[in-house]
């Protein structure tokens, strides 16, 4: 037999999750500034097996628009160039005694637009996936009170509880959104 609180309680792990989720696919969204996050997961083939460029060198900002990867080893650097310019998104790089450089070009109007769209559709999803694990919440709350298990006004404090917990995860949603779109707009 659980309570109404303990119901409650148990989507919070996901909804964190929902939130974090969100936050990391945010962080691959470039924007008018470079971040290593937006080649850290780019998948490099190396000796046969596909590695992610943050296992095989330190990423670090230069400035602005370019970013340098200081590769572990030097036989990296073709390959992490390779892969940079297949997986497009505009980046150009080269490649020197210190490491690959990533140029980042500056956003056109254009893709500054699509990027919107992209961060609509990312908060959207997000928002999805809060409400429903809100409905599922809400049912085994139902289902409780039905059953027996729980009191109805204890069901009615819970559906409170909920919509407050779910508000709080969306606008936390809504804030890596906002918070994005500046950088966008920079």
């Amino acid at each position: 037999m659980m309570t109404y609180k303990q119901i409650i309680d148990s989507i919070k792990p996901e909804l964190i999750k929902v939130v974090d989720f969100t936050q990391n696919k945010l962080s691959s969204i470039r924007t008018g500034r470079a971040s290593p996050a937006l080649v850290e997961n780019i998948q490099v083939e190396i000796f046969g097996e596909k590695m992610p460029v943050k296992q095989l060198g330190a990423i670090s900002i230069l400035n602005a628009q370019q970013l340098l990867i200081q590769c572990w080893d030097a036989s990296y650097m073709d390959p992490i160039q390779r892969a940079i310019l297949e997986h497009g998104a505009g980046m150009g790089c080269s490649v020197d005694q210190d490491g690959v450089k990533v140029n980042l070009p500056s956003l056109s109007t254009d893709l500054r637009k699509e990027l919107v769209r992209v961060l609509s559709q990312t908060e959207e999803e997000g928002k999805k996936t809060i409400r429903r694990f809100r409905d599922e919440a809400w049912s085994t709350l139902q289902k409780e009170q039905r059953e027996g298990n729980i009191r109805e006004d204890d069901k009615f404090r819970g559906k409170d509880d909920l919509q407050k917990l779910v508000d709080e995860y969306s606008k936390k949603i809504e804030d890596l959104i906002k918070n994005k779109q500046k950088e966008l707009e920079e």
